[in-house]
């Protein structure tokens, strides 16, 4: 993924949210990057893989504080752990495959966010409408795609997510 996502470097991503530049915040950040819908365990390997020892729990401590400073999205599609990407802030939502675990950005066709709106607000205020696609990879779905989503053949709590 290009780090245009990060509003640039990560270093000065970092600098423009508020966060202070450390070695684990700046490969999270890399990581992300280069393989976003990653999970955290996923993401604390390949950090220390580039850093040596890091704990688990620093690298969770690191996605916390940039899921909260809007550098990094945390998304949970039902059956999944937790899977982050470094595309935050705009308005996308994900395509997930039911054989393969596949998770893939889908461009929201419908304008601003929240891009959908309930007809019954009853005086809340919508920010952000998030949708997950579920259904076969193009890769998966070569044969007959209708009778694995009719059996149900394809669950993805059994299925691992695979960063796109």
């Amino acid at each position: 993924m290009p780090t245009e996502h990060l509003s640039g470097e990560p270093r000065n991503a970092l600098r423009e949210a508020g966060l202070r530049v450390t070695a684990p915040r700046v490969a999270v950040l890399t990581v992300l990057a280069a393989a976003p819908h990653s999970t955290a365990d996923e993401v604390a390997t390949k950090v220390r893989a580039e850093l040596g020892s890091v704990s688990t729990q620093a690298v969770y401590d690191v996605l916390k504080a940039c899921v909260a400073a809007g550098l990094v999205r945390r998304i949970e599609p039902a059956g999944f752990p937790a899977l982050y990407e470094t595309r935050a802030g705009d308005n996308h939502h994900h395509f997930v495959c039911r054989s393969c675990g596949n998770v893939a950005d889908v461009d929201c066709v419908a304008g601003a966010a929240p891009c959908l709106t309930p007809q019954e607000l009853a005086g809340r205020v919508i920010d952000e409408a998030e949708i997950v696609f579920w259904g076969l990879c193009a890769e998966c779905g070569r044969g007959e795609p209708e009778t694995a989503i009719a059996s149900g053949a394809a669950r993805p709590e059994n299925s691992p997510a695979h960063p796109s």
